[in-house]
């Protein structure tokens, strides 16, 4: 049996590479959470009018991979010290933020987050959010898998 995981940290093609490179985890998808339109278009989420976040959902074996070890990948792949911006990419919808399912993921999350924070690996405090996550709108299809599509590799790092 599988379970879900959902995460935002910039570009969400880089994003998705990272996990879809992890064992354990069986797919992804590539999409927008976190605001109030319904079913944004791409064009939308980049005007920044829509409040959503560019996010990967992460589905994964449990008995493989951890939602913890999925959390230590989330802090190594993005600089969560950053506000509304990865990089070069700057807007709310590259905002880091952790979209939990249920409450254990909300506690272990906030477990995580606190201690990334305490880690001594930042030179600034973490501005990741974590919340519910709300309504879940997949991302148009040439989004998906897009490096595997396009060629190249995960976005670069910014810290």
């Amino acid at each position: 049996m599988t379970e879900t995981a959902v995460f935002a940290a910039g570009c969400f093609w880089g994003v998705e590479q990272v996990f879809r490179e992890t064992d354990g985890v069986v797919a992804t998808e590539v999409g927008y959470t976190g605001g109030h339109v319904e079913n944004p278009t791409y064009e939308q989420v980049c005007r920044k009018g829509t409040g959503h976040a560019e996010a990967v959902k992460v589905e994964f074996d449990p008995a493989v991979v951890s939602y913890e070890k999925l959390l230590e990948i989330f802090w190594a792949s993005h600089d969560p010290t950053q506000v509304n911006r990865q990089g070069p990419d700057v807007g709310d919808q590259y905002r880091t933020a952790i979209f939990t399912v249920n409450d254990a993921q909300r506690e272990a999350a906030e477990k995580s987050r606190a201690a990334e924070d305490a880690s001594g690996r930042h030179a600034r405090p973490i501005a990741t959010k974590i919340e519910p996550l709300g309504p879940w709108w997949r991302a148009e299809e040439y989004h998906q898998q897009y490096f595997e599509k396009k060629g190249g590799g995960a976005c670069a790092i910014h810290r």
